[in-house]
């Protein structure tokens, strides 16, 4: 952990006793009671974890579109890691320069994963996008004292710097190109955490981006946004939805990574062993913003210290635990599961947001990538499991 990332958490702490001064006025019921609406979603674009029926629905399409389609049979992965998403970013365009950067049948964000993620989707034309998002000295000031807010906001800093940082990017001309490639089958998803709810949101982006207009234009930012938003670090997005009685509620959405620090295959399809097993060369790539090896130091007996050190490691048992759980299911049906990762022993902090260091990242990611070094195969450790996983009968059948 960097002494600039030491200082955020002092920070943090110290401002811990302004927590009742920034806050954000809701309704008890979190009903909204407006005269007029600017905004209530016609083909609402969220998945609930708790909606069954719509996460099975996504499984069965991702299912037929991994083992139906002719080309492109392929997931990609981007995970959390605030600043080290610039290293994300960097492995994307150095994969192009490579040559053998593939067209992605899906692709997921959550957290910095997120924002990466339009580019990821729409291919390598918009690498320069990525390079001026991450590399190009965007974030300076994200986590600068001019942006302290703790007396105005239920968030340490100010979101303003990463509001500009989405709002040059997403525009009407991106979502229209988004909309045509959902509409060939592919799919752009997004993570968030409804705090309200404690559960984890998935946004279909393409059924968002097929609504055009003004109002999808605002929402794509703010689920962006909300899926950027470390707790306690930036505030929370309001996002507007509709309960199950009809009204207009506001919802509270945080980081995706709160709960799920990348999505790869989704959960309706994890514990699914496919009829048949998936044609040759389909994978899914999982590209981490961070790091996954244990390091081992003496930790400083402080408050700081010991909350850095416990959310690092914490981090790193979440990854290790997804990636094993998707492991599982593609061993089990024929996929390829590939791991990009910051090497260990290169120092990296998710809050350090000065532009040299993440401009550092992004050319060690783009480095790495270019020279054929940034994907490792993912493969089971030589001990089996003491017991066999348990095939269950399949929720979909691709290609049925």
């Amino acid at each position: 952990m960097s002494s600039k990332s030491a200082a955020i958490i002092v920070a943090v702490m110290t401002s811990l006793w302004l927590a009742g001064c920034g806050t954000i006025d809701r309704p008890a019921d979190g009903v909204l009671r407006l005269t007029s609406q600017t905004w209530r979603p016609t083909d609402d674009p969220r998945i609930r974890a708790s909606d069954v029926v719509r996460v099975e629905a996504l499984a069965e399409q991702i299912g037929d579109r991994l083992w139906a389609a002719s080309e492109g049979r392929s997931i990609l992965a981007l995970s959390g890691g605030g600043a080290n998403g610039a290293y994300g970013a960097g492995v994307l365009v150095g994969w192009t320069e490579s040559g053998t950067r593939p067209e992605f049948s899906v692709v997921t964000g959550v957290s910095t994963g997120a924002l990466a993620a339009p580019f990821a989707f729409l291919g390598s034309e918009w690498d320069d996008d990525l390079h001026g998002a991450y590399a190009e000295g965007r974030t300076g000031g994200l986590l600068g004292w001019r942006s302290f807010a703790a007396l105005a906001a239920p968030g340490l800093f100010d979101a303003g710097v990463l509001k500009d940082l989405v709002e040059a990017y997403v525009t009407p001309d991106l979502l229209r190109r988004i909309a045509i490639e959902h509409d060939k089958g592919r799919r752009l998803l997004i993570v968030t955490t409804n705090l309200d709810a404690q559960e984890t949101v998935i946004w279909d982006m393409g059924v968002l981006a097929r609504q055009g207009g003004d109002q999808a234009v605002e929402l794509f930012r703010e689920v962006l946004l909300a899926s950027a938003s470390i707790p306690g670090v930036f505030p929370p997005v309001m996002i507007p939805g509709v309960d199950g009685e009809g009204r207009l509620v506001e919802e509270m959405h945080v980081d995706g990574g709160v709960i799920t620090p990348f999505l790869g295959i989704p959960e309706g399809l994890l514990t699914v062993t496919t009829p048949a097993q998936a044609p040759e060369g389909t994978a899914l790539y999982v590209l981490i913003n961070g790091q996954l090896g244990r390091t081992e130091v003496i930790t400083r007996g402080t408050l700081p210290a010991i909350l850095a050190r416990a959310y690092d490691t914490m981090s790193k048992a979440n990854l290790r635990t997804g990636l094993a759980v998707n492991l599982a299911f593609a061993e089990r049906n024929g996929l390829d599961l590939y791991v990009a990762a910051i090497p260990d022993g290169i120092e990296a902090s998710s809050l350090d947001f000065d532009p040299a260091s993440m401009s550092d990242l992004f050319e060690r990611g783009r480095a790495a990538a270019a020279g054929g070094a940034a994907w490792t195969e993912m493969k089971s450790p030589v001990l089996e499991p003491v017991v066999p996983p348990v095939e269950m009968a399949p929720t979909v059948r691709p290609g049925d």
